[in-house]
C-alpha cells in the first residue's frame, strides 16, 4: 500500500478534468489571440471557462483573471496595488504563505512600505481587535489575510475582516488556495478586493490559477508583453491549463457537500486513532476543531524522539507521503516558519497529513498504525 496524504500540497488530477482538456492538447490549438478560426474556437473556449469560473464564485467574468497559479496571483494583487494606488502601509501576519510573506518583505525593503502583523495566540488565532487599532491609526492600507492556513488549517474569519476593512476604506487581499474548491465563495456576500485560486489544490492542473480582481479597484499588469488577460497579464494563455481549471472548479461545487462530509469523516478518524495509539500525541494550531480548521488538514504534534529528525524521511520509507517537519533551522532545513511563529517545542515533531476525495479509511488506519509503531519502537 502506498499512501499520499500530501493533498495540501498538490492533488491527483481528476479524470473528467483530464478529459476535458486532452482535446485542447491534441486537435484545438490554435493561439486564442489569433484572428482566424482555430484561433477564434479556442479564446472561445477560455471565455467559457471564466463565465464558469465567475458563475461560481457569483461575480463578473470581467472580474477574473488567468495566472499561472495561485504564487503569481498573490504576487499581482499585493505588489500591483501597492503600486498603482501608492499604498505605503499593509498588514499581514507572521502565519502567511512564503508568497505573500516575501513579497511584503520585498515591498518594505525596495519600495518603502511599511508592513505591520497582527497579534496572534498560541494556536493561531488572529487578534481582530488589533487589526482594528492598525486600521484606524493607518488609513490608505492593503490587508493581506489568507482564508485558510496552508500547514495548520486554522480558518480565519475573512467574512468579519472584510467587514473590518470596509468599514476604514482598506482593500482587502486574501490567500484563499487552500480553501477554493473547498468552500463555497460567494462574492457578492464577501468583502474582498482580491482572492486567488489554483487548480492543482482541488484536482485540476498544475502551472495555472486566477486572480479575482475587483472592478472598482484598478491595478497595474504584474507581468508586461502582450493584451491578453484584457491588458492584464502579458503571455499566451495556458489554454488546456485555464479548461482543467475551469472544470475542476465545476465538479468540486458539484460535489462539496458530499465530499466535505467524506474528508471531514477520514480526518476524524484519523484523529481518534491517533489518540487512541500514541501517548503523547496533540494538534498543532487549531487543526483539530471542526469548525475552526480546514476539514482536509490535520497538523500532528509528535513526542520528543530522535526519529523526529528523519520524520519524513522514516515516513516515506513506510510508504507514507506526507509533509511538515519541525519548528527547528537546522542544516538545510530551514523549518517551519509558521510552527516557529507559534513557539512550538522545536524537541518535538510536526506532521501534516492533508487528505482528499480519493483517500480511504483503510489509508488512514494504515497511516496511523505505522506511525505509533514508529515511536513505539523508538521510545522502547
Amino acid at each position: 500500500m502506498r499512501v499520499y496524504l500530501d493533498n495540501a500540497a498538490t492533488t491527483p488530477l481528476d479524470k473528467e478534468v483530464f478529459d476535458a482538456m486532452a482535446p485542447f492538447m491534441l486537435e484545438h490549438f490554435g493561439n486564442p489571440s489569433s484572428i482566424h478560426s482555430h484561433g477564434r474556437e479556442v479564446r472561445s473556449a477560455i471565455e467559457k471557462a471564466r463565465r464558469t469560473v465567475a458563475g461560481l464564485l457569483n461575480t463578473s467574468p470581467a472580474e477574473i483573471f488567468f495566472t499561472s497559479g495561485g504564487t503569481e496571483a498573490d504576487n499581482a494583487a499585493i505588489r500591483c496595488t501597492c503600486r498603482t494606488h501608492g499604498i505605503k502601509h499593509a498588514i499581514s501576519s507572521r502565519l502567511e504563505h512564503h508568497a505573500v510573506l516575501h513579497t511584503m518583505e520585498l515591498l518594505e525593503k525596495e519600495e518603502g512600505v511599511q508592513v505591520s502583523y497582527l497579534r496572534h495566540d498560541e494556536r493561531g488565532n488572529l487578534d481582530l481587535a488589533h487589526l482594528e487599532e492598525l486600521l484606524a491609526s493607518k488609513p490608505k492600507t492593503l490587508v493581506s489575510v489568507m482564508h485558510a492556513n496552508n500547514e495548520l488549517g486554522n480558518l480565519n474569519n475573512i467574512e468579519e475582516i472584510g467587514e473590518i476593512c470596509k468599514k476604514y476604506d482598506a482593500i482587502f487581499h486574501s490567500d484563499t488556495v487552500q480553501t477554493m474548491g473547498h468552500y463555497k465563495h460567494d462574492l457578492q456576500q464577501l468583502s474582498t478586493s482580491f482572492i486567488v485560486g489554483s487548480a492543482h489544490k482541488f484536482h485540476g492542473p498544475k502551472g495555472v490559477g486566477f486572480l479575482y480582481c475587483d472592478a472598482n479597484v484598478k491595478i497595474q499588469p504584474l507581468i508586461q508583453g502582450g493584451a491578453q488577460e484584457r491588458n492584464m497579464r502579458g503571455g499566451t494563455e495556458n489554454v488546456y491549463g485555464i479548461i482543467g481549471l475551469a472544470k475542476a472548479l465545476e465538479i468540486a461545487y458539484r460535489d462539496m457537500e458530499e465530499h466535505h462530509a467524506y474528508i471531514q469523516s477520514l480526518k476524524d478518524r484519523m484523529i481518534h486513532k491517533l489518540r487512541e495509539q500514541m501517548e503523547g500525541v496533540s494538534f498543532n494550531g487549531m487543526s483539530e476543531v471542526s469548525d475552526k480548521s480546514l476539514y482536509t488538514v490535520l497538523n500532528v504534534n509528535l513526542p520528543a524522539s530522535d526519529i523526529n529528525e528523519m520524520l519524513l524521511f522514516s515516513l516515506d520509507i513506510n510508504k507514507i507521503s506526507a509533509s511538515g517537519g519541525s519548528a527547528c533551522s537546522s542544516g538545510a532545513n530551514a523549518g517551519s516558519h509558521v510552527l516557529r511563529a507559534l513557539n512550538i517545542d522545536p524537541a518535538r515533531g510536526s506532521v501534516r497529513f492533508s487528505f482528499s476525495k480519493y483517500n480511504t479509511s483503510e489509508e488512514v488506519d494504515y497511516v496511523a498504525e505505522t506511525l505509533a509503531k514508529m515511536y513505539k519502537k523508538q521510545l522502547a
